[in-house]
C-alpha cells in the first residue's frame, strides 16, 4: 500500500514535534568525488558545514536523541560537530568501521540509538543534504504518524534525475531503484528519492537484517528497506517536495556549487 502527500500549503508552520522523534544522520562517506581531503560532511555551504546545516534543521524540530554516524575522517567530523552543533547534549556518535552503504550505516546508527532511546519513530537522513528545511522534516514525520505507516519518505520531481534513486510504483508497492541499478525505462523516471525517511523504529529493526548485497556496488542500500516493507504488505507513504532544491545532495564540486547557488537564491527572496 502507498500514499503520496504534498507539502502543506503554509510552509511556515513550525514548532517541535510531539512526541519527539529520534534521528540518525548518515555522515560516514568518504566523498572521493569531491577532490578534497576534507571529509565530505564538512564542506561548507554558506559558510557552514553541510552536516551542521542538517543538524540545525533537526534542532529546530526538537529531534532527540540524534546519532551522527561517522566513518571517513571520523575524528574531524566529531570535533567540528561537537564544537558547533546546536543542542550538542542531544547528540551521540557511532562509527561505521567500513563504508558498506547507507543500509549498513543506518544499522550502526540504530544500534547506538537503541541503547539510549525507546523512541517509536526515527528520522534517517544524509549529512550531505544541506538545504533541508525543518518544516519539511516535520511534515515527513507527521505523515508517517498520520497514516500509521511503516515508513514515509521524501521525494521530488526534478528535470535531471541523474545520480538519484528513482521512485518506482507497481503492484508490489513503492520501491526505490538506484541510478546504477536502473533499467533504461526506470532511468527515465524523474521522481527521485531525497534520501530522507521517517521509519517506525520497530519495523526498521525488523527489516535491516534482511538487506542483501544485491546491487551493482555491493553495498547495503537503505532504500531497499522500503521495497522490503512494501512487499511484506506494510504501508509506505511518500511526501513530495514543492521546492525540489531541498533534495539537492552533494557528491562533487559541481553539486556543491549548485547548492551554494540555491542557498543564495533562497536567502535573497
Amino acid at each position: 500500500m502507498r500514499r503520496t502527500s504534498t507539502m502543506p500549503p503554509d510552509p511556515m508552520t513550525s514548532g517541535p514535534m510531539t512526541p519527539p522523534c529520534a534521528a540518525v544522520v548518515l555522515a560516514a562517506g568518504a566523498g572521493t568525488r569531491m577532490g578534497s581531503d576534507l571529509p565530505k560532511p564538512l564542506h561548507l555551504i554558506g559558510g557552514r558545514a553541510m552536516v551542521l546545516r542538517v543538524l540545525d534543521a533537526l534542532a529546530a524540530v526538537d529531534a532527540a536523541p540524534v546519532v551522527v554516524v561517522v566513518g571517513h575522517g571520523a575524528a574531524q567530523v566529531r570535533e567540528a560537530v561537537g564544537a558547533e552543533a546546536p543542542q550538542a547534549d542531544r547528540l551521540m556518535f557511532a562509527t561505521q568501521p567500513a563504508q558498506l552503504g547507507t543500509g549498513d550505516a543506518a544499522r550502526v546508527g540504530l544500534s547506538a540509538l537503541d541503547r539510549h532511546s525507546d523512541a517509536s519513530d526515527v528520522l534517517v537522513l544524509p549529512g550531505d543534504t544541506p538545504l533541508l528545511r525543518a518544516t519539511t522534516l516535520r511534515h515527513v514525520v507527521a505523515e508517517r504518524r498520520r497514516a500509521g505507516a511503516a515508513a514515509s519518505l521524501l521525494t521530488a520531481h526534478v528535470s535531471d534525475p541523474t545520480g538519484y534513486g528513482r521512485i518506482v510504483r507497481d503492484a508490489a508497492g513503492l520501491t526505490v531503484v538506484e541510478q546504477r541499478d536502473a533499467t533504461p525505462s526506470v532511468a527515465q523516471i524523474n521522481e527521485i528519492n531525497a534520501g530522507v525517511y521517517c521509519f517506525d523504529a520497530a519495523k526498521l529493526r525488523q527489516v535491516l537484517p534482511q538487506l542483501r548485497l544485491a546491487n551493482a556496488a555491493s553495498e547495503y542500500y537503505l532504500p531497499d528497506a522500503i521495497g522490503l516493507l512494501a512487499r511484506s504488505g506494510e504501508s509506505i507513504t511518500a511526501v513530495a517536495l514543492d521546492d525540489a532544491s531541498e533534495a539537492m545532495g552533494v557528491n562533487d564540486a559541481d553539486q556543491l556549487a549548485a547548492c551554494e547557488a540555491a542557498l543564495a537564491a533562497r536567502t535573497s527572496r
